[in-house]
């Protein structure tokens, strides 16, 4: 992407000239004529919005988990809103678009004049977030029946409802770490326990130093969106930790190459390949591997201080989850003091919370078996930083 991506004029209109472009494309080829239909969710939504405002060609729109500012009482002219029962202030401005063509529209009701070719609906899929309602077969249904309608055809069998199958296999593989961790040697050394003082410390300490001393440091490097603050973020905090637990005495023992390799291979090579096949991009291109390389600078830092602080997924409970809830205030702390240049902070937030959900309890598996916090902190910072690199946004000067 190019431009502000703060701005409509920036990366929105690159953007919606794409979709333009994707249009042109797609009525070239041979045997395909028009109208066509677009579909976008979130913030691709207003996307497909705007080029549906201006394209004659778009006989349907729908936009699932909506926001747009230039929705207004006829443009466009077919438009489906679908959102999750669980998006409470996106069902309230699906619910104002509905309002703007009929003030007595409720939900999960079509307002509007078929002759005219003006229609608009507020779909609810129930039991759904903002991810969950692109896998809801409600929302599937709504979708398919919308553009049927619009372009005149008809569409027979069920919906691929895939959501909760998904799910079940990448939830499957990740329980699938504490069988196999067991076919790994055995480690005859505990990982060290820090003191209760010395945990608070190495925990707390970085979580509110991290973001004063970085506050007032402003540079851009990297072509994505805050990276250069994470990588500096994850880096200082983790050189802090390190630093206090060496001062008290907590070592990381002998290496374990083994335990690194496997856990590398089964986070990357198995539940990666499966994520990117189903789910989400996880395969990177060429172009972010200097970004996942740059992460590693402070991934690595900052995982090798976490595999000390949980004992390699063997401390107690609650040091497990204050090691990790304490970083994500830090980066919250982080995006208070700078708002209008951290914003983006917030987007990588529940990557880095998905990864500690996921990839931590490969790490703990492995960890409790193997006694390494050297193994797992290694491993999991390689793939903390290919986690973020794949998820950033590109953005060209």
């Amino acid at each position: 992407m190019s431009g502000d991506v703060t701005r409509i004029e920036g990366t929105t209109k690159r953007l919606v000239a794409e979709t333009a472009s994707v249009i042109d494309a797609t009525l070239a080829l041979e045997g395909v004529t028009g109208p066509v239909a677009l579909l976008g969710h979130s913030m691709a939504s207003d996307i497909v919005i705007r080029q549906a405002i201006a394209d004659e060609r778009v006989a349907a729109v729908v936009a699932v988990s909506m926001y747009s500012e230039a929705v207004t009482a006829d443009r466009p002219e077919r438009l489906l809103v679908i959102t999750g029962a669980w998006e409470r202030r996106l069902r309230v401005a699906a619910l104002d678009s509905l309002r703007l063509l009929d003030p007595e529209a409720e939900e999960n009701e079509t307002a509007g004049n078929p002759i005219a070719g003006t229609l608009r609906r507020a779909a609810v899929a129930p039991g759904v977030e903002h991810l969950g309602v692109l896998y809801s077969p409600t929302s599937l249904r709504e979708a398919r029946q919308w553009i049927d309608d619009a372009l005149g055809r008809e569409s027979a069998g069920p919906v691929a409802a895939t959501g909760v199958w998904i799910v079940l296999l990448l939830a499957g593989i990740v329980l699938l770490a504490w069988p196999l961790a067991g076919l790994l040697p055995a480690g005859s050394d505990r990982p060290e326990t820090p003191s209760r003082a010395t945990f608070l410390l190495a925990v707390l300490l970085p979580a509110v130093l991290a973001p004063l001393i970085l506050y007032p440091l402003g540079f851009r490097v990297l072509p994505v969106l805050v990276a250069d603050y994470l990588v500096l973020h994850l880096l200082l905090y983790g050189l802090i930790a390190l630093a206090i637990l060496k001062w008290r005495g907590i070592g990381f023992g002998r290496p374990a190459i083994l335990p690194t390799l496997a856990l590398l291979v089964f986070g990357l090579g198995i539940f990666g390949l499966a994520l990117d096949r189903y789910a989400a991009s996880f395969l990177p291109h060429s172009g972010r591997i200097p970004i996942i390389l740059a992460m590693t600078l402070g991934a690595l830092p900052f995982m090798l201080a976490d595999g000390l602080l949980t004992e390699a997924g063997r401390a107690s409970l609650w040091r497990r989850i204050l090691a990790r809830a304490a970083f994500l205030a830090s980066l919250g702390l982080a995006v208070a003091l700078d708002l209008e240049r951290l914003f983006f902070l917030l987007i990588i937030l529940p990557v880095i919370l998905l990864f500690f959900v996921v990839f931590g309890l490969m790490g703990a598996c492995v960890g409790r078996r193997t006694g390494s916090p050297m193994a797992t902190g290694l491993a999991l910072g390689l793939i903390l930083a290919w986690a973020l690199g794949v998820s950033f946004p590109l953005i060209a000067a």
